[in-house]
């Protein structure tokens, strides 16, 4: 895979009010409801919007700067940060990778009368790192109206800068400087973040037919709205969808094949439809079982040929049969080579499945701050050695590991 994610650190949003998570190939958040794994997905979901919008829209698009920091603790934040280290860009490596900062400052003005004005001001600082061959490397740094290049060769030092309106975000705007600036880099990045997705299918939506045209191959939706005319492109593919098809049958042991047919008589409408061991006739997609067909929007997911530099799965285990998790949690060590995953999940018999550096268990204190991680994955294999083995769902759920899902809410 060209690059990765490798850490996010976060301060004051929502309800992560100071947390560094590493992530690795396959992240899975393993928590019960309310303990942040959502808001983890959520930074990546604003960054994308920064870059689609820039940083005003996105936090008008979220009611505002108190509607997005932290909600805990005695009294309010004034600021609010996201840190990112990612190996994205062409020289950064494991000890040098890409840095990108966000600082969101939150000033209170004099109390008025006036409801229509706002009750603060809101300020940002930006900062990018990025590797070069030779010397230290290139930093971009944005503060107020001012955005500043210092380029740091083996012999030389170049340093220059530019006008930026004041609320607008380097993630947005900076992609339309030079090669010599930096812009590629930045570019880099920016086309990381927007590409982001969050996965969690849309049952009643992926069930619809399609209508057949020559265009290209589709991207995935994130809800799987097009599942229809995805299937029909990738059954193009033959050996990727004889493998996604015989998935299919290992976890519905009644299904003989994935096929196709018209809707109503129409040639250009086509319909996914199962042909099923003992039935005389094709059972259409729209009358499948609830996992059923969200069993195939992850196949789908997982056999994306093209997929984006990373993707969040919210809850990977709903609506699937226990005999399935082993199945999905195989394949998505293997798509983690074309695509980073981070995923959300309270299912104990999908943490059994997992190694002790693929997941997180995320907690939260008394004060709402969630704690993530909150064991070490040196922690977590010690307690597994103690435990003479015990698989990590039966551990968590327990408790020994943290997240006790007894008192918690499914």
């Amino acid at each position: 895979m060209p690059g990765r994610l490798l850490e996010l650190h976060v301060e004051n949003f929502r309800s992560l009010r100071d947390v560094t998570i590493p992530l690795g190939p396959l992240t899975v958040l393993v928590g019960p409801n309310g303990v942040g794994k959502s808001n983890v997905l959520e930074v990546f979901d604003f960054l994308a919007d920064i870059i689609r919008t820039d940083l005003q829209p996105a936090l008008d698009s979220r009611d505002g700067f108190d509607e997005v920091a932290f909600w805990g603790g005695g009294r309010p934040p004034t600021s609010m940060r996201i840190q990112l280290k990612a190996t994205w860009t062409s020289n950064s490596t494991l000890n040098a990778p890409d840095e990108y900062s966000l600082t969101i400052k939150r000033r209170s003005l004099p109390s008025n009368r006036d409801r229509n004005k706002a009750p603060y001001t809101l300020s940002r600082e930006e900062s990018f790192l990025f590797k070069r061959t030779q010397g230290r490397g290139r930093r971009i740094t944005i503060s107020g109206v001012e955005a500043r290049v210092i380029d740091s060769r083996a012999d030389k030092e170049k340093d220059s800068s530019f006008g930026i309106r004041r609320l607008s975000s380097g993630l947005s705007t900076l992609p339309r400087l030079g090669p010599a600036d930096g812009g590629d880099e930045v570019t880099r990045v920016a086309d990381r973040l927007s590409s982001f997705r969050v996965f969690d299918v849309d049952v009643a939506a992926a069930r619809l037919p399609t209508r057949l045209t020559g265009a290209d191959f589709p991207t995935l939706s994130s809800h799987a709205e097009n599942l229809a005319a995805f299937l029909i492109h990738l059954s193009g593919r033959e050996e990727t969808w004889q493998d996604l098809v015989e998935d299919a049958r290992t976890v519905l042991p009644q299904l003989e094949d994935i096929e196709f047919e018209e809707v109503g008589g129409s040639t250009d409408q086509l319909t996914v439809v199962l042909r099923e061991r003992g039935l005389r006739r094709t059972t259409p997609l729209a009358d499948a079982s609830y996992g059923t067909v969200r069993l195939l929007g992850l196949l789908a997911l997982l056999y994306d040929p093209n997929p984006p530099a990373f993707t969040c799965i919210e809850e990977i285990d709903h609506g699937l049969h226990p005999q399935a998790l082993e199945l999905v949690v195989q394949r998505l060590r293997e798509a983690s080579d074309r695509t980073q995953f981070i995923v959300a999940t309270h299912s104990p018999a999908l943490v059994n499945r997992l190694r002790p550096e693929e997941f997180l268990v995320c907690d939260r204190n008394d004060e709402g701050a969630s704690i993530i991680p909150a064991l070490t994955t040196q922690e977590v294999k010690d307690i597994v050695e103690e435990s003479g083995d015990q698989p990590l769902g039966e551990l968590w759920f327990s408790g020994v590991l943290g997240g006790d899902l007894t008192g918690g809410e499914l």
